[in-house]
């Protein structure tokens, strides 16, 4: 059961990452509440990888750093839930 909260909470993480790469590349207005609600749960949620590689081009920039954050949060909760599935 804690193997599954976790895997589950990685993947809301990894989601609010995604969503917001797809609000960016689709160029959601950026003033929408929605916009802003997504981007202000993406931020933290995406650590030490926004600015991590800056590639010229906005769009691209959120895709691969965010992209990123949201691999790590699959990757990390993945290994978790492995490790206490394996406790109990």
């Amino acid at each position: 059961m804690a193997a599954r909260v976790i895997r589950l909470i990685g993947t809301v993480f990894a989601a609010f990452e995604v969503l917001y790469i797809l609000l960016v590349l689709f160029n959601a207005n950026p003033d929408n509440p929605f916009f802003v609600l997504v981007r202000q749960l993406a931020e933290p949620l995406a650590l030490w990888f926004p600015g991590l590689f800056q590639l010229g081009s906005q769009p691209l920039d959120v895709l691969v750093n965010y992209g990123l954050a949201a691999v790590f949060w699959l990757l990390v909760a993945g290994l978790l839930a492995r490790v206490v599935s394996r406790r109990h």
